[in-house]
């Protein structure tokens, strides 16, 4: 087996783990499961749950005659939600937090970002955030993989090191094992190429909505960004003790760059800066030699109209030092310039943080 290190984590868990009998929620295949994320804490590490299975967990709840109609599913979904959630918390004594999420939340400038200080606020608050498709409300979204994308989309703006795949397959083989009893596991993978979908078949259960095709997409969606991503097996459990001894139980799809070096790269050359900050010595210090966060109170001038969530110049005299997503808007950092950031509330009458810019979200020039 390959070896596994990983700080954060997405772990994706699909409708056959949450609901195997396609009409209630079951805890029979995620107590192994929930045993790693609790070990996982304990070590260290945080963890993000992206958990299919409303929809099913819902399912013999709402009257129909032979396919479900788009807004049975709605109402499926509203009922089996709460049931999903209810059925996580059960198994951890910490609180779980429930998000939900459409496409166009994530394609969605602003709601992006409050997305992103979201999940951070409540991974430092030791919370384990849940999230899952807003099917209540969402039309298109109901279809195949949405839920294999929505945890690449994930682990995207949770800026995660990892992304785990937990299906009812051991991972990608050569052939289709459930046809083929000769087809092996492919147990690492470099690049994936044309080549590499053509292994994948079509949607392998009749519960979930997604097929091994959906998960080579949230993939390479995640490898791209440098994210390390694992297709296991969620129904055997010796798959989360070899998790946690570090090792890769199923598919690894090794990332083709570094995380770091994969923000670095959007926020250095791809993002268009809007905007510029011009910060005082302290800042300055603070950002070159602590790789700190920027607050207002190291602000001078800001420069600009630009909204929450666009990129800004960040200089110091006449030198451009570093290049940030702010998290207010340029009229609102000219008020909150200079002040302590226990002021900011009382002075704009909110807050979204008490920085001007997050270290996570800021790249040294």
């Amino acid at each position: 087996m390959f070896k596994v290190n990983w700080k954060r984590a997405v772990i994706k868990v699909g409708s056959s783990l949450i609901a195997p009998n396609n009409n209630q929620c079951s805890q029979e295949y995620l107590r192994p499961i929930a045993e790693f994320i609790n070990d996982s804490r304990k070590r260290g590490k945080e963890v993000i749950l992206v958990s299919s299975g409303s929809v099913a967990a819902g399912k013999g709840k709402i009257a129909f005659k032979h396919h479900p109609s788009i807004v049975e599913k709605q109402a499926m979904a509203a009922i089996g939600q709460t049931q999903m959630m209810a059925n996580w918390a059960s198994l951890f004594d910490f609180d779980c937090a429930q998000i939900l999420l459409t496409s166009d939340d994530l394609h969605n400038r602003t709601r992006y970002v409050n997305i992103k200080n979201t999940l951070r606020e409540l991974l430092k608050n030791n919370a384990l955030p849940i999230v899952n498709e807003n099917d209540t409300v969402a039309i298109n979204e109901l279809k195949v993989g949405d839920n294999d994308n929505l945890a690449a989309y994930t682990a995207l703006v949770a800026e995660a090191d990892t992304l785990i795949i937990c299906s009812d397959i051991n991972g990608l083989y050569n052939a289709d094992p459930r046809k083929n009893p000769d087809a092996k596991l492919i147990p690492e993978v470099n690049t994936i190429d044309e080549s590499i979908y053509q292994l994948a078949g079509g949607a392998g259960s009749d519960v979930g909505t997604g097929g091994m095709q959906t998960k080579l997409q949230a993939a390479q969606k995640c490898v791209d960004s440098g994210i390390q991503t694992l297709i296991v097996n969620g129904r055997d459990p010796a798959v989360f003790e070899d998790l946690a001894k570090g090792h890769s139980p199923g598919t690894l799809f090794k990332p083709n760059q570094t995380l770091d070096n994969a923000r670095d790269t959007w926020l250095r050359h791809t993002l268009k800066t809007k905007g510029s900050i011009e910060i005082d010595l302290g800042a300055q210090q603070a950002l070159l030699e602590n790789g700190a966060s920027l607050l207002p109170s190291g602000i001078i001038k800001v420069s600009g109209q630009f909204m929450s969530g666009e990129a800004v110049n960040i200089s110091y005299k006449t030198h451009i030092i570093a290049k940030g997503i702010a998290l207010y808007s340029g009229t609102d950092l000219n008020i909150i310039k200079g002040l302590k950031s226990q002021k900011i509330e009382t002075t704009l009458g909110y807050t979204l943080g008490e920085v001007a810019i997050h270290r996570d979200d800021l790249v040294l020039l």
